[in-house]
């Protein structure tokens, strides 16, 4: 009997991703992630397409977003102008369309045409309803090309596709965690002082519920609430009646405010680590706000029909699985309110979700060992290409 030799390792993987940024900054922020990922912990060539690189520029330090096609290579990825009509490229090995954004016609006629095609994958939004595990990794026939494009759904649980997770994240937020020196010294970089009570990060879309909520801070216990550039920064410039440029800090009774500036995702990570409770809104900041092992509240993308409502309800309920009742209860009545926008009844449900804040943070950090024992999106991803190649399953 000839001995057993292990199993050839799979050689390195090449990848397009494809993005288009359909509004905000989360489509660019799971593409820039994930892309960064794969060239500094794989390795591996990867381009990433981007229809609007100043998007990307705007938390990717040092990029230069000047408008033409071929950009410098930044952190290990080969960044490319997304056209409207791009020209067909021999395509890598994988090739990621990220949340249905579409490949150029020409891209779609020239896959078609290769003796081999890459390995298609739809990259779909975040999810934590019941029916995403029996969606993930489906097939579906292009009714016109013979083509096969391969939905991949990130999730919460082993039967979906994971998290965006890096390997150290959850190492650097418990540094973050061990020394309060350390979460003070890093807020101080933008204006925080301990004394200035608890400290909250605000990243929110437009909500009619902020000003009432700012209105009841002002009273009672110290806080400081470091707000997002942008929209939030505008929303409270708003309730202020006057400027509240970057860099500026304003007191308002016991609440400090304190606007910053646009970070790079590595600094919104430390600040989310180092906030006591954290408003997150759309899918990447709510992936981060889990990996900071702190209380969150999430300010989900709204939709026409409400369906976002179905979403929210879905994670909520299972991020309470083994939280204590009356803080889950606390955290969901006040979620629901913040999106609802909840005018008249957003204060009282803050003093309940303060009053189990302490909880909270004890099932935050739970929560975030709990996802952190399964495997990242990206790990997932590679061993979905792996089962693909190994059953010599054809792409067309």
């Amino acid at each position: 009997m000839p001995p057993i030799t292990p199993q050839a390792a799979m050689p390195p993987l090449s990848w397009d991703i494809f993005c288009r940024v359909v509004d905000n900054f989360g489509d660019a922020g799971v593409c820039w992630r994930l892309a960064r990922q794969i060239a500094r912990e794989r390795g591996e060539t990867v381009r990433l397409w981007v229809d609007d690189v100043a998007t990307l520029a705007a938390f990717v330090p040092d990029l230069d977003a000047q408008p033409r096609d071929t950009l410098p290579n930044h952190a290990g990825v080969d960044l490319r102008h997304l056209h409207a009509t791009q020209p067909f490229e021999p395509p890598r090995a994988v090739v990621i369309e990220a949340f249905g954004c579409g490949l150029p016609p020409d891209w779609l006629d020239g896959m078609a045409a290769m003796p081999q095609p890459p390995l298609w994958i739809n990259l779909e939004y975040l999810s934590a309803e019941d029916w995403v595990a029996g969606c993930h990794g489906l097939p579906s026939r292009h009714p016109r090309l013979p083509l096969t494009l391969h939905f991949f759904f990130p999730g919460f649980t082993d039967d979906t596709g994971g998290l965006l997770r890096e390997r150290d994240i959850l190492q650097q937020q418990a540094r973050l965690h061990a020394s309060a020196a350390d979460c003070t010294g890093f807020l101080g970089r933008f204006g925080y002082a301990g004394s200035d009570g608890l400290p909250m990060s605000l990243f929110c879309y437009a909500n009619p519920a902020l000003p009432a909520l700012l209105d009841h801070w002002r009273h009672g216990t110290p806080r400081c609430l470091l707000v997002a550039d942008g929209l939030p920064r505008r929303q409270v410039e708003s309730w202020l009646q006057q400027p509240f440029p970057v860099g500026c800090r304003q007191q308002r009774g016991a609440l400090m405010l304190i606007a910053l500036p646009f970070l790079p995702q590595d600094d919104y990570d430390r600040l989310l680590g180092a906030c006591h409770l954290n408003f997150v809104r759309g899918e990447d900041s709510l992936v981060r706000a889990q990996w900071a092992g702190r209380p969150a509240v999430w300010h989900i993308y709204p939709t026409d029909d409400g369906a976002h409502f179905v979403k929210l309800k879905a994670f909520l309920q299972r991020y309470a699985a083994d939280c204590p009742p009356e803080a889950a209860l606390a955290q969901q009545d006040f979620a629901l309110a913040w999106n609802q926008g909840d005018v008249d009844g957003i204060a009282r449900r803050w003093q309940a979700l303060e009053a189990t804040l302490a909880p909270l943070a004890g099932h935050a950090r739970h929560w975030a060992e709990q996802l952190a024992a399964q495997p990242d999106l990206l790990s997932k991803l590679v061993a979905f290409i792996s089962a693909k190649r190994a059953a010599a399953l054809p792409v067309r």
